[in-house]
């Protein structure tokens, strides 16, 4: 027996339930994509498959919509695969392990991948209904969106009839949004030399943060493990210790919830370092008290691995870390509440011969995500360390005039009774470059309640997902 049986829209969540069993981290989307695929054509509808993976489904208008402008409902079929510390879930062969819990949808120690799994849902049950009134429909389903959005940007928009796009790549019911940030991915690598070590190890750890989305939730002053762990770092700088290893982060887009570093210390000084341990794990709790009161620092026993950084690298990359601009950068002047700059520390790495760090910056304002980049290599130049820019993507700027846009406030208000909220978003969407190669596109995003995204425990709201397929639905029958 399904697990969403019984729940509304019923073809939504069996939908829905089919994605949770076929693995779709970024990168890794053939079995999904093949899987879409595989549904169109046995619906009897034209299917194109590119080579990015990108999927895009075709299905006439129903009777007396045949003429009606053709709408593209837009989605990606990747997630972001995140699970707790002790989750022993193999993302590339295990189903994800969610519950139905009252009104929600809950995986407890991963994702869920309703981001972005339930546009894809709510998108395929509308190609299969024959009882709904709709337009021409194109259902277009992008690969790697979460990594550089990179089946967005392979597109080739000429296989696109539509004119309308309604991306269902939203989390917050009753508010339709009409712009967003842009971004871009900026690696800092310090090449590190090696050399002999023979002191005890250990095991520094930042845990028990609560993560998120680095879009978001970036404002809601959440810890950033790679960040507190070079506070650390930087803090016991006079133990003399040497540094084996460092990691932290496993998405750029995600806010890190987990760093470690391991290094090696004389005994004389492991005492100054337990209580250096104490003393940031009181610090941190009274800081994030309000928002990430479970973080952890502690120092444990490791393995040795018979080498370690040189001093000059490591204090280099600790520094780095530690003056990297991290969390919310500046606040627009124009939307109250909304931010209009940031930068993510998501990732740290270390390789053979190297140590990176992975940065994702966001702003609506173009020239401000230049100056961020600028500034995060001004600081690697200073200290000798390389940087480069990859995955760049536009913002998706505020159109005065929106024919979509007044569709779903009239649908809205004649369902609820009430005007929804028209806001702009800091995280990145595919509109963004849609809206750069497709001349003359009109598109509006929205999406049920979701909470979570990107971190273990993320949910989705069932009657919320009701509502919002229903908001779609009456949109559709209103085109003309």
């Amino acid at each position: 027996m399904r697990k969403t049986e019984g729940l509304k829209p019923d073809r939504v969540f069996h939908y829905f339930e089919d994605l949770t069993r076929i693995p779709r981290c970024s990168y890794h989307e053939q079995r999904v994509s093949d899987y879409l695929k595989s549904v169109g054509e046995g619906l009897g509808l034209e299917v194109i498959q590119d080579e990015a993976l990108n999927i895009i489904i075709r299905k006439p208008g129903t009777k007396g919509y045949e003429d009606k402008p053709v709408v593209i409902i837009q989605g990606h079929m990747d997630m972001v695969c995140e699970k707790a510390d002790d989750c022993d879930i193999d993302f590339s062969r295990d189903p994800i392990p969610f519950e139905v819990d009252g009104d929600f949808l809950v995986a407890r120690e991963t994702t869920l991948g309703a981001d972005n799994g339930i546009a894809v849902a709510m998108g395929l049950a509308i190609l299969e209904a024959e009882d709904i009134p709709h337009p021409p429909l194109e259902l277009l389903i992008t690969t790697n969106e979460e990594s550089g959005m990179t089946g967005a940007k392979e597109l080739d928009v000429n296989n696109l009839k539509g004119k309308i796009l309604v991306n269902i790549d939203s989390e917050e019911e009753g508010t339709l949004l009409v712009s967003c940030a842009g971004g871009t991915r900026l690696m800092v690598t310090a090449p590190v030399q090696w050399m002999e070590d023979s002191k005890k190890s250990y095991e520094l750890r930042i845990s028990g943060l609560k993560g998120g989305h680095s879009g978001m939730e970036i404002d809601k002053g959440r810890g950033n493990s790679n960040r507190l762990l070079a506070r650390v770092l930087a803090g016991m700088k006079d133990l003399e210790y040497d540094l084996l290893h460092i990691e932290g982060g496993s998405k750029s887009n995600a806010i890190p919830r987990l760093s470690i570093a391991r290094l090696s210390l004389d005994d004389e000084n492991l005492g100054k370092a337990r209580a250096m341990v104490e003393k940031y794990q009181e610090a941190f709790r009274k800081e994030l008290a309000a928002s990430d009161d479970g973080v952890l620092v502690t120092l444990q026993e490791a393995d040795h691995s018979g080498k370690a950084m040189t001093r000059k690298i490591r204090d280099r990359i600790i520094a780095a870390m530690l003056l990297i601009p991290t969390g919310v950068q500046s606040m627009s002047q124009d939307i109250e509440g909304l931010v209009e700059s940031s930068n993510n520390m998501g990732v740290v790495t270390t390789l053979e011969d190297k140590v990176t760090i992975e940065n994702a910056i966001r702003s609506s304002v173009k020239t401000l995500k230049e100056y961020i980049a600028g500034q995060i290599g001004t600081l690697a130049d200073s200290l000798e360390l390389q940087w480069e820019t990859s995955g760049d993507y536009p913002a998706w700027e505020y159109r005065k005039d929106s024919y979509i846009r007044d569709v779903f406030i009239q649908a809205h208000k004649e369902i609820t009774g009430k005007d929804p909220k028209v806001e702009a978003i800091h995280a990145g969407l595919e509109c963004g470059l849609f809206d750069e190669v497709m001349e003359d596109v009109d598109m509006i995003s929205l999406g049920p309640n979701m909470a979570g995204v990107h971190a273990p425990g993320e949910r989705l709201s069932i009657s919320s997902t009701e509502r919002t397929y229903g908001l779609l639905l009456e949109a559709l029958k209103k085109i003309n």
